[in-house]
């Protein structure tokens, strides 16, 4: 353990398990192009089934998922409102202006990811020659930028509401919905039920090498699967892909319990601890948001890599630890140690 590299900066380096391996050795393949793999196939009914939509398309990424549905859903020039923090904004490299021509306005996301149902309101073009039609409203749950916050289902349904007023489709970039599901303890479909379209991903917590999916309505797939393909996502023998998916949906999603629990032990074990401030009541999910005081926060991700704590900047004075597959107790437990040592002498 004294040697070992605590890799906590994101969900996205897990490995996939035994299980998914052999299922990927095994599967039944066919082009999915044509729609003959039949693994992928099964993925994505049961994919569909889980978030209550009627299909689901495979793709690569959950940002082409989301790119996927930015594009179904709105014609060029119209304007697609959304978080301020949204990780479409931030990390998803402009692709919905570059390749899409569309317009991002962003609202202010509180600490907890919500949009307000009010600033959402405000934020609708009225009919006007000299503005953008307004095409789409994106919601994020888990929200990635706001420390891993939990969307209830009422806190979607309210933008939902003022978004159906005013006959505007609701996306929401799920990538991490089934830890919201378990954070919060209810089905999953029952937090994807309010938005026209869903996304989330199988290679985060659900530890797949790779994979997304983008579910809704069955016309609203039959058109997302010619973006998918227009984007490049036509991947042929995919099957290799979905077997783990299937694994995934099976056998990974009762076990993100754990993360979350790990990620409280390392929140409640760093608290209070200069030169860190965090409040070990905000981690609702696998993410820990670390603010650094009186040290550049660059600079103490370098001393914790130094240490063998891998941790991802956020921009600003902010960190992030997130807690995922592969990592067991005894890791946060020595993850916690080391960054008590790093902050020992950085104080």
């Amino acid at each position: 353990m004294a040697n070992k590299i605590i890799d906590l900066r994101s969900d996205t380096v897990t490995l996939p398990t035994p299980a998914m391996r052999q299922a990927i050795a095994e599967a039944e393949l066919g082009d999915d192009v044509w729609r003959e793999d039949p693994t992928v196939n099964r993925l994505e009914a049961v994919a569909a089934g889980k978030l209550g939509k009627e299909a689901a398309l495979l793709t690569a990424s959950g940002t082409m998922s989301n790119l996927v549905a930015l594009l179904t859903h709105c014609q060029r020039g119209a304007e697609v409102l959304l978080g301020d923090e949204a990780h479409i904004f931030h990390y998803e490299v402009a692709g919905a202006a570059a390749l899409g021509g569309l317009g991002l306005r962003t609202i202010s996301n509180d600490s907890r990811g919500r949009l307000h149902p009010k600033d959402v309101e405000e934020a609708i073009r009225l009919p006007d020659i000299h503005h953008p039609r307004t095409g789409l409203v994106c919601l994020e749950n888990t929200h990635n930028r706001c420390g891993g916050a939990v969307l209830s289902e009422a806190d979607t349904e309210a933008v939902a509401q003022v978004a159906r007023r005013w006959g505007i489709p609701v996306h929401l970039d799920g990538a991490r919905i089934f830890n919201a599901a378990v954070a919060l303890g209810v089905p999953v479909a029952n937090l994807a039920c309010q938005a026209d379209s869903v996304a989330f991903s199988l290679c985060k917590g659900l530890a797949c090498p790779v994979g997304s999916l983008l579910c809704g309505s069955s016309e609203f797939i039959g058109r997302a699967r010619k973006y998918r393909k227009m984007v490049g996502g036509g991947m042929r023998q995919a099957g290799i892909i979905a077997a783990a998916g299937l694994v995934a949906l099976d056998t990974m999603v009762d076990r993100l319990q754990e993360d979350h629990d790990n990620a409280k032990l390392l929140a409640e074990g760093l608290a209070g601890l200069p030169p860190l401030r965090l409040d070990p009541a905000s981690v609702q999910s696998n993410m820990v948001n670390l603010e650094v005081e009186g040290i550049p926060a660059i600079e103490f991700q370098g001393r914790l890599g130094q240490a063998g704590v891998l941790a991802t900047y956020m921009g600003g004075q902010r960190l992030r630890l997130v807690t995922h597959y592969g990592i067991e107790r005894a890791d946060i437990e020595e993850a916690a140690q080391r960054i008590r040592a790093v902050a020992s002498v950085s104080g």
